[in-house]
């Protein structure tokens, strides 16, 4: 068999639109070593600086300025280069791209009969969490479960049960994704893993780079949350978990109580006194959301941001790993992630993770023995915080060590990259 020809289609690479840009970048080089040549279509603007460091091909469109991210150029640029590939693979759901695709296809296929045949490409769809019940659940998002259950009816239902298959990250993203819509029909789901590129090794560069990130933090211990901040990542949680912690703390520190005893319920307590307690840094883009704004405030307003909560925004690079590397645990109460690629960065770096489950490789994690597991609630997450204040230094570090190997074991790129490889090069697909 020779060279594969994979065509990623995408909305935007730019990284901090979160997980699936950064799962293409880590899986191209692995599979380019194995015969598989990748190409990325994208809408971004071809002069973006974040485009400049990608090895592999990036198609761009130019920036779309409409929120289904239409864009008049895509089928014409898909009918005309389809010939070259064997594989399209969209990644993400409810947008102009995968209807498009689907679109495009159809009518590539048509215009084949009767001419000299050319190879059709197969369609994957990945729908990277998307299809996740949470969406069409959750409070306040009543409206859009109404317009995603409409353009389901309309369009994505024909673009997902047509594909040649749907492919998840976990098994319990493939479970969850058959709950919302209906009909659900896909002709295959496909459970290929996603692995996570191992970090660089740590220097002391990165301990000052985050350092001058976060130059408050005075070199103090810390949990770190590290992802986008947004509503559904339980940013709002965490915030109000970690300031009951501490006015609980304060408070048994004052009447000279053992941790062992830290009360649950919130303290008065306005003045801390040096507390044995992890500082809170908060890392990630979107701040200046209305979200961001208000978890700002609800920090400032819980008495404990000035000396105990920190938001030195999003980290890259060299400050990002420093981030990693240098936290003593990383916590993420999201109520929905159909992955977690932060969550396994922690992990390749060797630290722990206090996690809701709602995290769907939470199983791994508490098989693994790796971190703490408990519900996405202010309670559930000040369980997670408080319980591992109360481990012994020699079962963080076993957490610590356990957590590096559920990575290596997991989680590295090389397990999934296996399990795409294998899908790609069957003839049986």
């Amino acid at each position: 068999m020779g060279v594969i020809n994979v065509l990623r289609v995408i909305g935007s690479m730019k990284p901090s639109g979160g997980g699936p840009c950064q799962g293409i970048r880590n899986s191209i080089p692995e599979l380019e070593k194995m015969g598989i040549h990748n190409e990325v279509l994208c809408f971004d603007d071809p002069a973006a600086s974040f485009l400049s460091n990608d090895a592999f091909p990036i198609h761009t469109l130019g920036p779309t300025r409409n929120s289904w991210k239409y864009n008049t150029k895509l089928i014409s640029w898909l009918l005309e280069n389809f010939g070259r590939f064997d594989y399209i693979i969209v990644h993400g759901l409810w947008l102009y791209h995968s209807y498009a695709v689907h679109k495009a296809l159809v009518k590539y296929k048509k215009l084949q009969k009767g001419q000299a045949q050319q190879k059709v490409p197969k369609l994957f769809v990945m729908p990277h969490g998307m299809l996740d019940p949470w969406f069409q659940r959750t409070d306040g998002r009543k409206l859009k479960a109404v317009r995603n259950w409409a353009y389901w009816k309309l369009l994505e239902a024909n673009v997902v049960n047509e594909a040649d298959g749907v492919l998840f990250t976990c098994e319990a993203e493939l479970r969850l994704a058959r709950e919302p819509f209906r009909p659900y029909r896909p002709k295959r789901e496909i459970n290929i893993g996603y692995g996570v590129a191992a970090p660089p090794t740590y220097t002391p560069v990165m301990r000052d780079a985050f350092a001058e990130k976060c130059p408050e933090l005075h070199n103090q211990p810390y949990f770190l949350f590290l992802s986008r901040i947004h509503e559904k990542k339980g940013v709002d949680l965490l915030i109000e978990a970690y300031a009951k912690l501490v006015h609980s703390v304060a408070e048994a520190k004052a009447e000279e109580l053992p941790v062992s005893v830290i009360a649950q319920e919130e303290s008065n307590t306005d003045e801390f006194p040096d507390l044995e307690l992890p500082k809170l840094v908060i890392a990630g883009p979107g701040l200046d959301t209305p979200y961001g704004i208000r978890i700002q405030q609800l920090a400032a307003e819980s008495g404990a941001r000035k000396d105990f909560i920190f938001f030195p925004g999003m980290l890259t690079g060299d400050a990002k790993w420093g981030a990693f590397y240098g936290c003593e645990a990383f916590v993420l109460p999201s109520h929905q992630e159909n992955f977690g690629i932060a969550v396994v960065e922690a992990l390749a770096c060797g630290k722990p993770v206090l996690i809701s489950d709602q995290v769907n490789i939470w199983r791994e994690i508490e098989e693994g023995k790796s971190g703490l597991v408990d519900k996405d609630t202010v309670q559930g997450t000040l369980r997670l915080l408080t319980n591992w204040a109360g481990l012994s230094p020699e079962k963080k570090k076993l957490a610590g060590t356990k957590a590096k190997h559920l990575y290596d074991t997991k989680f590295a790129v090389n397990s999934a990259i296996n399990e795409l490889v294998v899908l790609l090069k069957s003839d049986q697909i």
